[in-house]
């Protein structure tokens, strides 16, 4: 029977779980309390499941397809076994702290507050985070509530974004950290569009749904848009709104992409190791679905601006 420890703020967002042997199937009654935790609580913790890479995506599929990362051509190795597994390490191949500019490049937005998979057309719900090594200090990860945020915003506020639609670039959100890519280059790539505000529909409250790869409001001057941007997600960060989790290895962490935001801490890159595995839960679909007879990551990732190239890095498989 699941267990809640602890709720880590005192706004009841975010929990400590326990109780489920997540190594082992789970029963429809069981994956019925996650889901029921994971609608109240936005992100819930599981301490020392002593999950392997097999057990990790065996649990992610009780709740829907699990996006893959871009194919490779044949024979070309990857850090990680499935292309289920993303990989939100500092790690090359050989297990070793990446050297590659453009693998890090690209890290650096992973600690911009933002959701997953945002810039494709089809949102992630879930995403699955397990650690297998962790740094001494640092690394953090940290969490934001959208639907108390939400809530929160004056009736005005709420008036000027019924309607209003992000344009998401994942190009955007490397610009952003400081990578050389031109908004020409972006332009010129794909851009998924997605309305700033939707009903959560696990617990039919209102949330936010903005981040580091929304650049612009469709319809609206790109100054006033990029300004509310940034205005949404100052407020939606407030401490009040937010929290952290710190990590050790066997942890897992779920949180819900449709009413929270989050980001990566500080820590050591290039002299700690840090390996995460992520998978990432589609929208909308059926537990247990293996094929979706689509790709989106690989053509995604095949225009890759030149600063963040990690398809051609040595460490490919990012």
């Amino acid at each position: 029977m699941l267990q809640t420890d602890a709720i880590l703020p005192e706004i009841g967002f975010g929990a400590v779980c326990s109780g489920l042997d997540l190594t082992r199937p789970l029963s429809p009654a069981e994956v019925r309390q996650v889901t029921g935790a994971m609608d109240r609580f936005g992100v819930t913790m599981w301490r020392g499941t002593g999950m392997t890479d097999e057990d990790h995506l065996a649990f992610s599929r009780n709740f829907g397809y699990l996006e893959r990362t871009p194919k490779r051509e044949e024979g070309q190795r990857t850090r990680l076994p499935y292309r289920e597994l993303f990989d939100a390490s500092n790690l090359d191949l050989e297990g070793e702290i990446t050297r590659d500019p453009a693998a890090i490049e690209y890290r650096k937005g992973d600690r911009l507050w933002h959701t997953d998979s945002a810039f494709l057309t089809r949102r992630t719900s879930y995403s699955i985070l397990l650690a297998h090594q962790v740094p001494q200090h640092g690394g953090e990860t940290w969490f934001a509530d959208t639907r108390a945020a939400y809530d929160d915003l004056p009736a005005e506020t709420k008036a000027l974004l019924e309607g209003k639609v992000g344009i998401n670039s994942l190009w955007w959100s490397r610009k952003l950290a400081g990578a050389d890519i031109s908004e020409e280059e972006i332009d010129s790539r794909f851009k998924a569009e997605h309305p700033l505000v939707h009903v959560h529909r696990g617990s039919g409250r209102k949330a936010i749904f903005i981040a580091a790869h929304t650049m612009d409001v469709k319809g609206m001057d790109k100054a006033q848009g990029r300004q509310l941007i940034a205005d949404l997600i100052a407020h939606i960060t407030q401490p009040q709104y937010t929290f952290s989790v710190d990590w050790s290895a066997g942890d897992m962490v779920i949180w819900d992409n449709l009413c929270t935001m989050h980001r990566g801490g500080e820590y050591d890159t290039a002299g700690e190791k840090r390996d995460m595995r992520r998978t990432t839960v589609r929208e909308g679909t059926e537990p247990h679905t293996l094929d979706m007879g689509d790709d989106p990551y690989t053509a995604l990732f095949a225009a890759s601006p030149q600063s963040v190239d990690i398809n051609r890095a040595r460490d490919a498989g990012r």
